[in-house]
């Protein structure tokens, strides 16, 4: 085979040790009380020579390999006959002249273990790292060779990572698809419900995780055709689900993972939240599903008075208000509600309510929050955001299906679909052209969109087509701010994080609109969004968006930061030419793909300088914090020291510049009470936060642990 397609650089050996007890040391200070980072680095390198090298399959030359990975089906072939194979060995040699090195054990280990192609027997490897960004590249370009190598470029570099699905599958023959999750409403009728747990079936196969929203469903006790104490409520909708998610998966290579979402003021909410208790019946207990719980304004409200908060019957308000209770403004209707008697209702105290919820998180983690006023008020499309996904981020707005009794549609609704990657904060701010890696990550994720078969599910479906939806995310803040010196929560860290939002922002929206004028074509009901209307800008042509210090002042001075005339120029262009993408900002908690990528998870500040992992068979594995030195190790205070307002605070101030949410773990010492999460709660919700994902407590930290995370939302 080719040199170019085969170096793995420098053979370094060290006798009597092999690439984990190398790893190991990470875990050992030297003898001058110094992290050993050179062991890891060597770890990688051994990984290599001791494993990889010896389990690859090797070819000729590139067109062999790819004739054979196209005969014996493991590539696409459509992917490949797209381009000029001369074309195609160019992009190869130009990716592989990066030289590309893994600078952990723990990336190189987790790219083999869960990324790479395989043989069908999955004890040889057929793939580089290098072939698998080419394929990436070649499969979301689709034929457009200038964009094959852009993406290739970005994604080499480390600027760009696409989602574990787009990575994991792109050009692929035996693949799920390239999607990572999809939100799905359920109406209160059965067919609804059995459609909803066939798509679940269908989606989970596929490889995507599943939300779902039960706020609809009538309460335990409520009539059914008119016959008083029918309804057996929202929980064995859980269990249906719950058992469908196990059982489905994509070829065993990702879990089936389910989330359902109900409203605070359903009545069913103390029994939805009881099912995560450690003392739960069996028969009542979930224990892989997860949950997320819906929190309008009026709830802290009637809190802070210390008042009962009314629960309302979803059956009554769909018989009064003619529409299911996710689009109605709890908020706005409440006293309406309250002193309406055709609604039937029932009450606890709010304060009992967020007491019960910092309980359930103490024993689960769960449940997630989503702050319903909050992200409608941001929301700059038209119709209501109901819920969220798996890990919190994605906020879209939907619209019910209906059904005939044989569960096909008579009204085919709009459910969302999430086309996740994220740009690597510190790469990104070295990159040559920032505006351009944001519009080449941009264009990547929409081809996700462009090529995704949701045709299983045909509002998931129609959903994608009307909206072009995108979650462009973010990670590696604290990789950053560590390298460049800065203490994570600081005044230069907010400043940094603001402006840089700010930047991608604008890169984002008009790359978006850059598309819609190539393509002459808008996201549908592009007009009546604030977009459209020209009131989205307002807060970014009103005022002059600056770095506020010196440090970040000095960190954008290559960096052009978009002016108020900038933004008016694209005001103007976006109300000329439309925007091709719905949405285009979530940041997710990046997991697998950050330590391939080098990268600390998501926005979050780390959670050890050396994280530790359980990793299946191989027991456990250290990664050092990226960026991390001897010399600067004071910039890397873990989440648990630096805590909750720290944190929400940086959220707060990158939230206000993204058009969907961010995924929010909030860290306590292992000291927390009750009244402290609830404390943040209060907090999140008046400093904007949309959402909140899990809680973490030290003591799983200090022990090594790991709770499982959002296993199909994870980029």
């Amino acid at each position: 085979m080719d040199t170019t397609l085969t170096d793995i650089g420098e053979e370094i050996t060290a006798p009597g040790l092999d690439y984990h007890a190398l790893n190991a040391q990470l875990n050992l200070y030297d003898a001058d009380g110094k992290i050993q980072f050179d062991a890891d680095r060597m770890a990688a390198r051994q990984y290599f020579l001791q494993h990889v090298n010896k389990n690859t399959v090797y070819f000729h030359d590139l067109e062999e390999k790819i004739d054979y990975l196209i005969t014996e089906g493991y590539y696409e072939k459509d992917v490949i006959e797209a381009y000029d194979f001369a074309f195609i060995k160019e992009l190869f040699k130009a990716c592989y002249a990066h030289k590309f090195r893994f600078p952990t054990f723990l990336g190189a280990f987790k790219y083999y273990t869960s990324y790479t192609l395989k043989t069908f027997d999955g004890t040889r490897y057929l793939e580089r790292y290098e072939d698998r960004v080419c394929m990436v590249a070649l499969t979301l370009a689709n034929g457009n060779e200038a964009s094959a190598m852009e993406l290739m470029e970005e994604i080499i570099s480390g600027r760009f990572q696409p989602a574990t699905p787009t990575f994991l599958n792109a050009g692929k023959a035996a693949r799920g698809e390239l999607v990572s999750c999809f939100l799905l409403r359920i109406e209160d009728n059965m067919e609804s419900i059995a459609r909803a747990i066939n798509s679940s079936l269908q989606l989970s196969k596929r490889g995507g995780g599943v939300a779902l929203n039960l706020s609809n469903l009538r309460e335990l006790g409520a009539p059914i055709k008119k016959i008083q104490n029918q309804s057996s409520g929202v929980n064995p909708v859980m269990k249906l689900l719950e058992d469908a998610f196990s059982y489905a998966n994509q070829l065993g290579a990702r879990q089936g993972a389910g989330a359902v979402y109900l409203h605070a003021h359903h009545p069913d909410i103390l029994r939805f939240l009881d099912t995560k208790r450690e003392n739960a019946d069996e028969k009542i207990r979930i224990k892989t599903l997860s949950l997320g719980v819906i929190i309008p304004d009026i709830t802290f409200e009637l809190a802070k008075r210390n008042a009962d908060m009314y629960l309302f019957s979803p059956y009554d308000i769909e018989r009064v208000y003619g529409k299911p209770f996710t689009d109605i403004s709890v908020t706005e209707k409440y006293e309406e509600m309250v002193n309406d008697k055709r609604i039937r209702k029932s009450k606890i105290n709010a304060r009992h309510f967020f007491q019960t919820l910092a309980e359930i998180q103490f024993e689960s983690g769960y449940p997630y929050i989503m702050f319903e006023d909050t992200v409608n008020k941001a929301n700059p499309i038209a119709g209501r955001v109901t819920m969220s996904n798996l890990c919190s981020e994605i906020l879209q707005v939907s619209e019910a299906s209906e059904f005939s009794s044989d569960l096909s549609y008579t009204k085919i609704g709009k459910d969302v679909s999430c086309n996740l990657g994220s740009l690597n904060i510190a790469k990104t701010m070295d990159s040559p052209d920032f505006g351009k890696t944001v519009e080449t990550a941009v264009r990547a994720l929409t081809a996700v969109s462009d090529r995704a078969d949701n045709s299983a599910v045909p509002s998931i479906e129609r959903g994608n087509k009307m909206s072009h939806a995108i979650g462009l995310g973010q990670m590696n803040l604290h990789g950053f701010l560590g390298r460049e010196r800065i203490h994570y929560g600081s005044p230069e860290a907010l400043d940094f994080t603001n402006i840089y939002f700010y930047t991608v922002v604008y890169h984002a929206i008009r790359s978006s609109m850059q598309l819609a004028k190539e393509r002459g074509e808008k996201f549908e009901n592009f007009e009546n969004s604030d977009y459209a209307k020209g009131t989205y800008f307002d807060k970014y042509i009103d005022q002059e968006w600056l770095p506020e210090t010196a440090r970040v002042k000095e960190l954008f001075a290559k960096i052009q930061i978009p002016t108020q005339e900038d933004w008016s120029k694209l005001k103007e262009d976006v109300q000329k030419y439309g925007m091709y993408n719905q949405n285009l900002q979530a940041v997710p908690p990046t997991g697998s793909i950050s330590y391939i990528n080098n990268s600390t998870s998501s926005i979050h500040p780390i959670v050890s300088q050396i994280e530790i992992r359980k990793e299946g068979k191989i027991g456990r594995v250290y990664y050092p914090a990226p960026y991390m030195t001897n010399e600067n190790r004071e910039y890397y205070q873990d989440a648990y020291a630096i805590g909750p307002q720290a944190i929400i605070d940086t959220y707060a101030v990158a939230t206000q510049h993204v058009d969907q949410g961010l995924s929010l773990t909030l860290f306590y010492p292992d000291t927390v009470t009750t009244r402290d999460v609830n404390k943040n709660y209060i907090y999140a919700w008046r400093k904007g936060i949309k959402t909140l994902y899990y809680m973490r407590i030290r003591q799983a930290a200090l022990e090594g642990t790991e709770v499982e995370g959002c296993v199909s939302c994870m980029l």
